[in-house]
């Protein structure tokens, strides 16, 4: 061990953080998980106290067989008999101690696990957007993981290694003397400071190295979520030049964890050997003064052999538990986070019928030094189209965002029918409005499942006709699996076009009164975005629309345009009258149009962001 300890950062209070964790250990509404810890810890108890008397019977065993005693060789036998069927005993205890208390552990774990899942889901948009998906995960992971392990030695280890080290004391004290007592306390106190000195020093390489396997970790996932744009830059050889330097900082982390870990070793057992020689020493030098029999030596030894063994796991067990601890407090920062986006303290569901949307001096940013949205107005009676365009940046995903409610503005209000959605339930805003973006992510399950995610609980019957009225019906049923087939990660086994469809069947079969088709089409070839806009010019009718795409001319027939520069709106009218008005808008629609004519069709560099309302 180095003679300077780095300085770590403080870790956290054992109990403040068990405190967290009783709740799932003794789980209110589940006596029965109750019940499995007081038979586990009895259990833990009988098993102990066998223990205990099995060096009894061994010292009763070698007494009889003292020169002169061989008339008594049954009673010898019987003690050896009962020496073994001790041993039996205690590993019968043991073992139905861990069947017992095995389903607890696991519904602690689950149960946190769960917690932490449903926490996750309840954090805003720009938590996810500023965290790695495999950070994350590798963080709860390991947290919950951490608590089955830490549950098992504390309650069957550390316990029952407290009770035989005072019953030991007792027979020390009784047999020995209070020297013998004295001799064995101060080994373990010894042996517990020089396993935490130590310990206290590898916490803080496993710190340095758990960091950097959660880097190496999601390095690999961001780069694998991002298989395609690996490929389309040729980037395979940087990728994996990233991971490898990942993988060598914690190889050389763990190398340093794992070598510390011979000092504690050493240590441990050069304490616990100096107690062994002299407790075995001063028992043979009273032996020799006929203070004490053979069998009192065998006695202590193996007195001492069974507190020993524990306290060599006492070393792993705290090295175990104060490493879990770090885990735990990095999962428990998760569940620490507080909610951005909270439902208002009363709020009531949405009450959406006609579906009119209404934006009323909004001012929004997502950091307080930019504001993205400079005191935005406009409404959309029930019944008309409201279309807004505007150059990459002015704000037009935004609107979107907000509608859902992922971000809360700064100023101003946003209203459904009246309804300021930041006074109503998230859960009812959400369930009102669908959604058919740019990049659609699919789950990697199948074309059926993707389909009836928009409303749980859809029978195969309503799947297939949300699919018939997206038009990818018959496209499903010429697959090898029909809609049994898997789509792959993210998708990516569907055309861009498939994909849409299947957004599309999935939005229908939610039923949303308001629709945002998030530059729906802007991905798509002009054969491919014709046949969907037809489509999506069919399901718009009787519900609001929330259009976004790249050219003009899929939003001429809006009743009114808003056109949006820099967060704020510029001009705002029917598409004759602002390429009349000669400006922004004049300005884009005659861009588009000459590309149209030298380019074959494709993705304009201007966006459109479109709002359509029965």
């Amino acid at each position: 061990m180095p003679p300077d300890m780095p300085t770590s950062a403080p870790l956290p209070p054992v109990w403040a953080t068990f405190r967290r964790f009783l709740p799932y250990l003794w789980p209110a509404d589940a006596p029965a998980l109750r019940r499995r810890v007081v038979i586990a810890m009895v259990l833990v108890v009988a098993a102990k106290l066998i223990s205990l008397a099995m060096p009894f019977a061994y010292k009763g065993a070698i007494d009889a067989m003292a020169p002169g005693m061989e008339a008594a060789v049954g009673l010898a036998i019987a003690l050896v008999v009962a020496y073994a069927g001790a041993r039996f005993s205690g590993v019968l205890f043991d073992n139905l101690r861990n069947a017992v208390f095995e389903k607890v552990g696991q519904e602690a774990g689950r149960r946190l696990a769960d917690d932490v899942f449903v926490h996750l889901h309840r954090l805003s948009l720009r938590f996810h957007l500023d965290r790695r998906t495999g950070a994350v995960t590798k963080v709860v992971e390991r947290g919950t993981k951490s608590i089955d392990t830490m549950l098992y030695f504390l309650l069957f280890n550390i316990a029952p290694t407290i009770l035989e080290l005072v019953a030991v004391c007792v027979i020390f004290l009784v047999k020995f003397g209070v020297g013998m007592v004295g001799a064995t306390l101060a080994m373990v106190a010894a042996y517990i400071w020089f396993t935490r000195t130590v310990t206290e020093w590898r916490n803080q390489l496993r710190r340095d190295m758990v960091d950097m396997d959660t880097n190496a970790v999601a390095h690999a996932v961001d780069s694998l979520l991002n298989f395609e744009t690996v490929k389309y830059f040729g980037a395979e050889s940087r990728e994996a030049d990233r991971y490898a330097t990942s993988m060598r900082n914690y190889a050389k982390a763990a190398v340093k964890s794992e070598n510390s870990l011979a000092w504690l070793n050493i240590g441990q057992s050069l304490i616990t050997n100096l107690m062994m020689g002299g407790a075995m020493a001063y028992s043979v030098w009273g032996w020799s003064k006929g203070q004490f029999t053979t069998g009192d030596v065998v006695l202590v030894n193996t007195l001492l052999a069974q507190l020993f063994r524990p306290l060599d796991l006492l070393g792993m067990v705290y090295r175990t538990i104060r490493q879990g601890l770090i885990d735990m407090e990095a999962m428990y920062k998760l569940m620490d986070t507080p909610q951005e986006i909270a439902d208002a303290p009363g709020a009531t569901a949405l009450q959406a019928k006609g579906g009119a949307v209404r934006f009323d001096h909004v001012r929004f940013g997502y950091d307080p030094e930019r504001e993205i949205l400079h005191d935005v107005s406009f409404a959309v009676p029930a019944g008309h189209t409201l279309a807004i365009v505007g150059p990459s940046g002015a704000g037009k995903s935004t609107i979107a965002r907000i509608l859902f409610r992922f971000y809360d503005i700064q100023d101003g209000q946003v209203t459904i029918d009246g309804q300021d959605i930041a006074a109503v339930k998230q859960a009812s805003l959400r369930a009102s409005i669908g959604i058919v973006p740019q990049d659609m992510v699919l789950f990697n399950d199948t074309v059926g499942y993707n389909i009836g995610y928009g409303r749980e609980g859809a029978s195969q019957a309503e799947i297939e006709a949300a699919a018939k009225a997206a038009s990818i019906h018959d496209f499903i049923l010429s697959l090898a699996h029909g809609y049994d087939t898997r789509v792959g990660e993210r998708g990516l086994k569907l055309s861009g076009g498939e994909k849409q469809r299947v957004a599309i069947a999935r939005t229908l079969l939610k039923d949303p009164p308001v629709l945002v088709l998030d530059e729906a089409t802007s991905a798509l070839d002009s054969r491919t975005e014709t046949e969907i806009q037809t489509v999506l010019r069919n399901i718009s009718r009787k519900r609001t629309t929330l259009v976004v795409a790249h050219r003009l001319s899929t939003v001429v027939d809006a009743d009114e345009i808003i056109v949006l520069d820099q967060g704020r709106i510029v001009e705002r009218g029917r598409h004759a009258d602002l390429v009349r008005a000669d400006g922004l808008y004049a300005l884009m629609w005659n861009r588009q149009a000459s590309e149209r004519e030298d380019m074959p069709a494709g993705p304009g560099v201007e966006d459109v962001f479109a709002v359509v309302t029965p």
